[in-house]
């Protein structure tokens, strides 16, 4: 079956991992009127999915008032066979580690139909890295799917895996508008696709001034909210992202760039993540704008 702009909506998204981004992600296309599922082992998750929908639904409802759209409906799923089944879009959220990425893209090849988009929302990974249990013929089909953090942030990144088909990518960049968001395509593949490339430069510029002890992270925010006027300062974004996720990010880079990563992300993982300070998440003892006992606030 050819999938277009209308025909989509007889079949649900299904949405791999319905941690920070999956629940956002899944919200935005509620709010656009598509059935959405959502898959997740850990029924915590789901919880705070259910409660997150509710709550902010409103906010993304926003992104297309006006335009007759009626809500979609979702449903939270623990086995994933049973999430994708008849999907057309399948999005992987899983946590920003390559190995776990490639086994859900695998089980995904294998468990949806066979016109069905597989996106990834890597922030760093290029979606052609994941493809080692993917058939060639699906190949066509895989591209990064970047969302940054709504509904504060519209603006969504897509990527070509190198052999996805042009009229994937124009049918993405079109539901994707249509959903009230701001699809912007990557030309080439990138790692870090067009914004987290130049986001990742900032972020280590400030784990080197942490680390040397330059500054404070609220000293570093104040600058950057004064000096630029606009949306979440550089620390606040690092703990709203989750400062593991963060962890795992910088370790692709630093790979794939041959960096040093004692002052930065070795750094990060010894004066915050490995004393439970992972940022704005559940359980998480502080992060870099709430220091933990060992953070750079309290030295």
């Amino acid at each position: 079956m050819t999938l277009t702009l209308n025909s989509v909506h007889s079949r649900p998204v299904a949405v791999i991992g319905a941690g920070v981004l999956g629940r956002r992600i899944a919200s935005v296309f509620i709010a656009a009127g598509y059935t959405v599922h959502l898959y997740d082992s850990s029924e915590e998750a789901a919880k705070q999915t259910t409660v997150y929908i509710q709550d902010h639904q409103e906010e993304y409802s926003a992104y297309v008032q006006g335009r007759g759209i009626k809500r979609g409906v979702y449903r939270i799923f623990t086995d994933m066979g049973t999430a994708v089944h008849d999907a057309w879009l399948a999005i992987e959220a899983v946590p920003e580690q390559l190995h776990l990425k490639k086994k859900v893209f695998g089980e995904l090849d294998k468990l949806t139909p066979e016109d069905c988009i597989l996106g990834s929302n890597s922030s760093s990974y290029k979606s052609s890295l994941m493809l080692d249990e993917v058939s060639a013929k699906r190949q066509q089909q895989v591209l990064n799917i970047h969302f940054y953090i709504p509904p504060a942030m519209r603006v969504v990144e897509l990527m070509t895996d190198g052999e996805t088909r042009s009229d994937v990518l124009e049918l993405m960049k079109n539901i994707l508008e249509s959903c009230g968001m701001m699809p912007v395509v990557a030309q080439k593949e990138s790692t870090g696709l067009i914004f987290n490339r130049l986001w990742a430069a900032v972020k280590r510029e400030i784990l080197l001034m942490l680390a040397e002890g330059i500054a404070q992270p609220e000293e570093i925010d104040m600058l950057w909210k004064h000096i630029f006027a606009t949306g979440p300062a550089p620390c606040e974004w690092m703990d709203q992202a989750g400062l593991d996720t963060i962890a795992f990010i910088e370790d692709n880079y630093i790979r794939e760039r041959k960096l040093d990563g004692s002052m930065t992300v070795d750094w990060l993982r010894e004066n915050y993540i490995n004393q439970g300070c992972l940022g704005k998440k559940v359980d998480s003892k502080g992060g870099l704008k709430k220091a933990c006992i060992h953070g750079c606030s309290q030295s």
